[in-house]
């Protein structure tokens, strides 16, 4: 394998991997399937899959029978922090599971992108945890798989504001692209845990999300949130600074961004569940351990702003690595929807026990 990454890659705890099990955000309309992205040239010569540490858990599961199975696949395609996704076609990830995977670039409500993966206009779809799991609520027929990486959201101030840290948006005004968005929410929760009230202390205002920059310029707010490629692209103007990040503190052991099935598919067709699962993670264990050609697979997605040198930098930022299924993934999904009580977006009597494992599944033991 033309590993690019050998020293990041042997920092990673492989023991720790083992236990979170294998493996930005975003919604969806009903409408346009789009077209396979481009064909998979094959399983890429060097791939050995072998020396992926989590590969091996899943092997004893027989490649899927017959033709190619064929999938529709939900994502956002700006969102650099799903590199994996072109790799998965690019490098053979899913063409080795034997199947044939159709990408469905979306944008629209989170509802909508659930009610498509519910009701089978999409298989599958990957998005952010704290915009899916307050409509999931809801009861839609979608089951969680499997986190995918962490590190998709950042707030940012100019360089010379009085703005230092999170404890400092206190009494300040912060845009957002969203005021229901997964980065307000975030953020909001770590205010909280602060002990300052997101919904008193911090006057949130919405701006559309590429002009953000320009409310900060024109001083009518003093920091703006912000997800990755433009806010890594901004951070790259020495005016900018970057106050927090969803990698601080606990956070950095966690996924921020899910994988979500069909849950008529996991009852059906459960090892076809399994494998574009484990596809998908072992696209994100490859990105982990070569971010210079997972770069380059998402390189026809990102803005043209942004060179190849940003987009590897970008990948290198988010952890790859870090992809929990099955029990670790179900605490996780409990921890965030605990997180979203304290601020108010679920309801205190929620029980987020329950809630979790009803939203969940371990494919892996289906």
């Amino acid at each position: 394998m033309n590993n690019d990454n050998k020293s990041a890659g042997s920092r990673l705890d492989r023991r720790h991997l083992l236990q979170a099990g294998f493996a930005a955000a975003f919604a969806a309309p009903l409408g346009a399937l789009g077209a396979q992205a481009f064909a998979p040239r094959g399983i890429a010569p060097g791939v050995d899959f072998s020396e992926f540490p989590l590969c091996r858990t899943a092997s004893d599961t027989p490649v899927l029978a017959g033709a190619p199975r064929k999938l529709k696949l939900s994502w956002n395609a700006g969102a650099v922090c799903l590199a994996p996704v072109p790799v998965a076609i690019e490098h053979g990830f899913f063409q080795k599971h034997n199947l044939d995977v159709e990408l469905v670039n979306y944008s629209g409500s989170t509802d909508q992108l659930l009610e498509a993966i519910a009701t089978g206009k999409s298989d599958a779809g990957l998005g952010m945890a704290l915009r899916w799991l307050k409509p999931l609520e809801q009861g839609f027929d979608v089951k969680i798989a499997a986190g995918t990486h962490g590190g998709c959201m950042r707030v940012l101030s100019r360089a010379d504001s009085g703005v230092g840290k999170l404890a400092d948006l206190k009494g300040k005004i912060v845009a957002v692209g969203d005021l229901a968005g997964p980065d307000k929410n975030f953020f909001s929760i770590q205010l909280a845990k602060l002990g300052i009230d997101p919904v008193k202390d911090v006057d949130w205002r919405a701006y559309p999300g590429n002009l953000l920059n320009v409310a900060v310029e024109k001083g009518e707010v003093q920091a703006f949130l912000s997800s990755d490629p433009l806010a890594y692209l901004w951070l790259k103007d020495t005016q900018y600074k970057e106050v927090a990040s969803n990698l601080d503190g606990e956070y950095r052991e966690k996924s921020c961004c899910i994988l979500g099935l069909r849950g008529s598919l996991v009852r059906e067709e459960p090892q076809v569940a399994r494998a574009i699962t484990q596809a998908l993670l072992d696209a994100a264990m490859f990105t982990a351990q070569n971010a210079t050609v997972a770069a380059k697979s998402f390189q026809p997605y990102a803005p043209k702003a942004a060179t190849l040198a940003d987009i590897e930098g970008m990948v290198r930022y988010h952890t790859h690595h870090h992809h929990p299924v099955g029990e670790v993934l179900k605490r996780e999904l409990k921890a965030y929807a605990d997180d979203l009580k304290s601020v108010q977006v679920f309801k205190p009597s929620t029980d987020t026990a329950k809630f979790a494992e009803r939203i969940y599944v371990d494919v892996f033991a289906v």
